[in-house]
């Protein structure tokens, strides 16, 4: 949809990738143990699927660099589409 939206010249598609453990380790409402626990249903990657996208223009592992690398890489990724580079 947000393709759609801002046009597929516009669009970087990007995937901000975590492990299971890195999430829940992040996670300051506790909503990973509460799926856990079954308090919760449909919980994406507990009790319900996780599907990451397929072919994503751009790839962030957040568990191996921070907020400012990955704000940087992003950046650099859409730089060029926003200048008409």
């Amino acid at each position: 949809m947000a393709r759609d939206i801002i046009g597929p010249d516009r669009f970087i598609e990007t995937h901000l990738a975590a492990g299971m453990e890195i999430c829940e380790r992040r996670d300051p409402k506790g909503l990973y143990k509460k799926a856990r626990a079954g308090e919760i249903s449909d919980f994406t990657g507990v009790s319900a699927p996780y599907e990451a996208p397929e072919t994503p223009a751009l790839v962030i592992d957040t568990g191996r660099i921070g907020v400012e690398e990955s704000v940087s890489e992003i950046l650099r990724a859409a730089r060029p589409r926003f200048r008409g580079e």
